[in-house]
């Protein structure tokens, strides 16, 4: 059979052998597979999307500095746990404060309020997982920066507008809680 004839049958097509590994399963390689964006701030790399792992959810590392973080949200489609690699962090959960550091395993289901923000001295990591995946990736593609070299945006002024941010995320069932603070 002529190798013409082989790629219109699928045995050497590229797509038939990424068809039959994620069948069988996905090894992403340090360095392959992801896809990193600035996003409020926050350094986010898709370390394997959901369309590798047929919707069923999505795995990012997340690079936070003190003081940064998104603001509190609620996620109506997804639930959320997040792994401490290193670094510290304080979340909101439950109405509270709490502090997680490396180690810590934090769940939320979806419907719930929360928020993290890096503390402590220097840059913390998490691994994130969207169940299922899909609609919080779009959401940081749409709303996320590329990153450019070593260079950092900095700060929330170099993204969207928050109007902007938070009728995206409306379009993606997440939920972005806005406070009204009153002058005395």
């Amino acid at each position: 059979m002529s190798h013409t004839a082989n790629l219109a049958q699928g045995h050497d097509s590229r797509m038939a052998r990424e068809e039959k590994l994620e069948r069988a399963g996905v090894h992403i390689p340090p360095g392959e597979g992801a896809r990193s964006l600035w996003v409020m701030g926050v350094l986010v790399t898709h370390k394997i999307p959901s369309h590798r792992t047929g919707g069923a959810y999505a795995l990012f590392e997340v690079a936070t500095r003190p003081g940064v973080g998104p603001p509190p949200h609620i996620h109506h489609r997804e639930d959320e746990p997040f792994y401490v690699l290193e670094g510290e962090y304080e979340f909101l959960m439950d109405g509270s404060t709490i502090t997680a550091r490396a180690g810590s395993l934090l769940y939320f289901p979806k419907g719930t309020l929360h928020a993290h923000r890096g503390v402590g001295d220097g840059v913390g990591r998490m691994l994130v997982t969207q169940t299922p995946g899909g609609l919080y990736e779009r959401f940081f593609e749409e709303v996320g920066r590329p990153v450019e070299g070593a260079g950092d945006p900095g700060f929330f002024g170099e993204q969207p507008d928050v109007e902007s941010v938070i009728a995206t995320a409306a379009r993606y069932g997440i939920e972005i809680a806005t406070l009204i603070v009153e002058e005395s």
